[in-house]
């Protein structure tokens, strides 16, 4: 081997080897360029187009903006909505349970009185008398008027 000559086996991935030095080879000579390419475009532009695109990228900047705040507004009135919302549905609730208790006390009380004939007084209570409610369900007329017989004169025993 002499004092001038490099060994390049395996090397080629590293780049070019001069004199010992290893120097990176570019992707081509319009990379290094690219810069200066860009800049030569944009002197060369027209400049109704250059004027035209500092325009439009300040009327962007400006609808983003504006989008931004109107997004924070719609949040906030959401939330606001949403809080409203949540505090109606808890008053319905504890309204529903208020009465939901009551009007099980006042069955209860009335299911343990033992009275008799009354029985079919309080399973006309309990049933739907009125025909136009009862659309979708069957045809319970026949059952409906044998109730309301027995409720005006019950059966003697």
């Amino acid at each position: 081997m002499a004092e001038g000559e490099v060994i390049s086996a395996g090397s080629e991935d590293m780049g070019t080897t001069i004199n010992g030095d290893v120097f990176q080879e570019a992707n081509g000579p319009a990379d290094g360029y690219a810069a200066i390419a860009q800049a030569d475009r944009l002197t060369q532009e027209p400049e109704s187009i250059r004027k035209w695109r500092e325009e439009q990228r300040k009327r962007l900047q400006e609808l983003d903006a504006a989008s931004k705040v109107t997004e924070q507004e719609w949040r906030e009135k959401a939330k606001k909505d949403l809080e409203e919302w949540n505090q109606r549905q808890s008053e319905q609730v504890e309204k529903n349970k208020i009465n939901n208790r009551a009007s099980e006390e006042a069955f209860v009380k009335e299911s343990k009185e033992e009275t008799p004939g009354t029985e079919w007084e309080k399973v006309a209570q309990l049933c739907d008398f009125n025909p136009k409610s009862s659309k979708q369900c069957k045809d319970v007329s026949r059952l409906r008027s044998v109730l309301m017989s027995l409720k005006q004169t019950p059966l003697s025993r």
